[in-house]
This record gives C-alpha cells, sequence and structure tokens, in this order.
C-alpha cells in the first residue's frame, strides 16, 4: 500500500513537472520579442541545421530562447520544414511567428550593391534597372524623389538633394520594395553612420556638417586608399587655406553628370564647364557633394592629417591609384611629368590594343 501511495505521488509530481515544463514552452513560444533588426535582413545559410538555425535566431536577439524553441520544435513542430534564405523579421515577434516564416521559405529578395563613389545619377539608374515599378518609374523619375530632403534636415538644412547622404553599401531588398523605400533606406544607413559627435567636430573645423559630407566625397573620388585619405584631406584643407583653387577633376565629372552628357572620358570642355562645382574655375568647395561617401572618407575630413602638401599625383611607380604628395611647386612639376609620360605610354598601349582587336 505504501508503495502504491509513492507511485501516486511521483505521478502527481511528473504531471505537475510536464505541466510547468509545457506551460514554459508555451509561454516562450507566444511571447513576442522586441529587437532592433526589423530593417535587416537575415541569412540562414543552406545546409544549415536546425539548431544552427535557431541558435544564430537566438545570438540576433529575435528568439529568446533556444532551449524552448527546440524542444518545442522535435516535440510538436517539424525541424525538416525549416528552410535556408535571406529572412526580414518583424520587431516584436514570437518564436511561433518565427518558425512560420521559416517554414514559408526564403523571401524573394534583390540585392542593391551602391559603391563607394557613385552619384546620385548611377544609384537612380541602378535602382530602375534592379527595381522596375508597375506604372514604370524611369531613374529621371527616381531622381527627382531624391531632391527631398526632409530626411536630411537635422544634417544638412539647407541641402538642395540627398547626394552624399545615401549610404553606399549591399542591401537586400523584396522585390516589389518602391525607389522611395530604397532611398530612405539608405540615408536612415548613413545616419547610423553619422555619429552625433561629428555635428560638434565640424563646427570645431568651422564647417557644417553638410561641408563636411561635402569634402567627404571629395576625398572617395580621389582615394581608395584609407590610410591615404588623411593626407588627401590635409591637402584639401591646406589649399582651402591659402586660397588655391582645389582643381579636383572629379567635380568636372560630376558636373558632365549633372548636365546628362558624361561619355566617361574628361574632356576640355568639362574642365572648363561654368559650374560652381568646377572646382578649376572657383575656389573652396562645391556647394554640395559629388558622391556617396563612405564612413573612411568621413573621418578623414574630420581629422585630416598635419602636412605642407597641396599638391597630389598619382604613383606611377606602384600603379596601384596611389599618390605621391608635395609640399613645392617643382616638386610637383617633376611628379607631374613623370605621370604625363606614364599616361601617354598607357594610352599607346591602349590604342594598339583596341588595333589588335580590329
Amino acid at each position: 500500500m505504501k508503495f502504491v501511495k509513492i507511485l501516486i505521488v511521483i505521478f502527481i509530481l511528473s504531471i505537475l513537472a510536464l505541466g510547468g515544463v509545457s506551460f514554459w514552452i508555451y509561454q516562450s513560444m507566444n511571447t513576442p520579442v522586441s529587437h532592433e533588426k526589423a530593417n535587416k535582413f537575415i541569412e540562414i545559410p543552406r545546409g544549415s541545421s536546425p539548431t544552427q538555425i535557431i541558435s544564430k535566431l537566438t545570438s540576433e536577439g529575435i528568439i529568446k530562447s533556444e532551449f524552448a524553441t527546440l524542444i518545442y520544435l522535435r516535440t510538436f513542430g517539424n525541424a525538416e520544414k525549416l528552410k535556408a534564405g535571406e529572412y526580414q523579421f518583424a520587431s516584436p515577434i514570437n518564436a511561433l511567428q518565427v518558425i512560420k516564416e521559416l517554414e514559408k521559405g526564403e523571401e524573394r529578395t534583390t540585392k542593391l550593391t551602391i559603391p563607394e563613389g557613385f552619384t546620385r545619377f548611377d544609384i537612380a539608374k541602378r535602382i530602375a534597372e534592379k527595381f522596375p515599378q508597375n506604372p514604370p518609374m524611369d531613374d529621371k523619375a527616381i531622381l527627382y524623389l531624391m531632391d527631398d530632403t526632409t530626411l536630411i534636415k537635422d544634417i544638412a538644412p539647407t541641402a538642395k538633394n540627398l547626394e552624399g547622404f545615401m549610404y553606399p553599401s549591399t542591401y537586400s531588398f523584396p522585390r516589389e520594395t518602391e525607389p522611395k523605400e530604397i532611398i530612405k533606406t539608405m540615408v536612415e544607413q548613413f545616419k547610423k553612420i553619422w555619429k552625433p559627435e561629428y555635428n560638434d567636430k565640424a563646427k570645431s573645423l568651422g564647417r557644417t556638417s553638410q561641408e563636411i559630407v561635402t569634402i567627404a566625397s571629395l576625398i572617395e573620388t580621389e582615394s581608395k586608399f584609407e590610410e591615404e585619405r588623411p593626407i588627401v584631406a590635409s591637402v584639401i584643407y591646406n589649399r582651402l587655406a591659402k586660397n588655391i583653387p582645389l582643381g579636383i577633376d572629379q567635380t568636372a565629372v560630376y558636373i558632365a553628370k549633372m548636365q546628362n552628357r558624361w561619355d566617361g572620358t574628361i574632356n576640355k570642355s568639362d574642365l572648363e564647364a561654368d559650374s560652381p562645382y568646377n572646382t578649376r574655375k572657383y575656389g573652396g568647395i562645391p556647394p554640395g557633394p559629388i558622391s556617396s561617401v563612405s564612413e573612411s572618407a568621413i573621418k578623414a575630413a574630420l581629422e585630416p592629417a598635419t602636412t605642407d602638401y597641396i599638391f597630389y599625383v598619382l604613383n606611377v611607380e606602384k600603379n596601384d591609384g596611389s599618390h605621391n604628395f608635395y609640399a613645392s611647386a617643382a616638386e610637383f612639376e617633376r611628379g607631374k611629368a613623370a605621370y604625363q609620360i606614364w599616361l601617354e605610354q598607357q594610352r599607346k598601349e591602349k590604342r594598339e590594343q583596341e588595333a589588335s582587336n580590329q
């Protein structure tokens, strides 16, 4: 009789324990979780096991209890239904909803890559190509959307468009995403990179935040090397201090793109264009950025190196896109002469290659 009572107690305790565990799992699976990845696409690589998938989503903050979710899957769910792909999870969301999303499978997304130094004209063209609309929307219509500067009023209250404020990166969007939403996402990404203290740093340099982004865009188009950019920045600031025109030819390229006549080659007419963006004709910095800017270009504009350089030219010995820097006109002329000899040789080789292909 005593043995039977013990069995009954054990049975009751087991029922209570099972009920407690079941309630815990139910609560874990149905309690919404708020997270900071609502605007991000989370990739579940192909070949990922259910454990790896749930572990990844737990580390991303999408799922609160990895253990409870795995127990649910193995007891009540079907772990084999979870599919690889790129997912965007709403916030808040509960674990059951996450499982349903994973069972539905990969979202139909399109990657949009915006390289550093792309202009708004380049960005608009790429968006038009990657995200066709119904009714159709061409790059000119998308450019018009970029004239709305509401999103950057706190950083650049006098900006005429979003040039320089759409962050260069690789994005993933559902295929039906509208250009306006894509532009908004790119600006929001820029604002995540642009730290509040940058505004104070700009003031300490006697510049507005928009001017810093403009200078960063010049740096972006002039050098691809992160370690070299603060030196390029020093040349820009030194020339500005001495009232020497910046003479940055990429501003001529930008003018040609604004006037819809860029053919891939800087012509004499481009260098002579009468525009406030022409840094050969007019002193100071252009009225606005001339390209998208990376974080390293922004940092270089805010923290220029301390040098006495006022010239630079491509380093033809390395031939890797890096530059030689000079403090005197005489040194610069020697470097420029070497560059012109190298440039003519490059053109000659190109002509010969084209002739051999005919």
